[in-house]
């Protein structure tokens, strides 16, 4: 027996927002939910987009009487792994760290997290 469409809508499908290079703005989309994207000059119009092109591809799915597929599960993780790094990267980062005011495991966390970001623009 199929959901209504409000029971999939409070469903937990993966978003995805990626920059939209060529044009400007913001792809967005649901990989679960083959073909449902849309786009946004700002993050904010690109998740509320998102939202109502859910909303519509989900209701063309059920007038057609089409299967829709449920969430993935997402995998869980601890938030935690070990890393041995050399004693002379080890001293460098303990001293930046002091430098910016925070913890070892605050600056690596902050340059970790910059990085990824410009990956994920570059």
């Amino acid at each position: 027996m199929s959901k209504s469409l409000s029971e999939y809508m409070k469903l937990p499908y993966r978003l995805e927002i990626i920059p939209d290079k060529a044009e400007g703005g913001f792809v967005a989309s649901y990989p679960e939910l083959t073909g449902c994207l849309t786009c946004g000059d700002t993050l904010d119009e690109a998740v509320a987009n998102a939202k109502d092109a859910k909303k519509a591809w989900l209701e063309a799915a059920l007038e057609d009487g089409q299967t829709i597929p449920e969430p993935q599960a997402q995998k869980q993780y601890s938030g935690q792994f070990k890393l041995r790094i050399p004693k002379t990267l080890h001293r460098i980062l303990a001293e930046h760290a002091k430098e910016e005011g925070m913890s070892m495991n605050q600056y690596c966390l902050y340059l970790l997290s910059r990085n990824d970001a410009l990956h994920q623009l570059g």
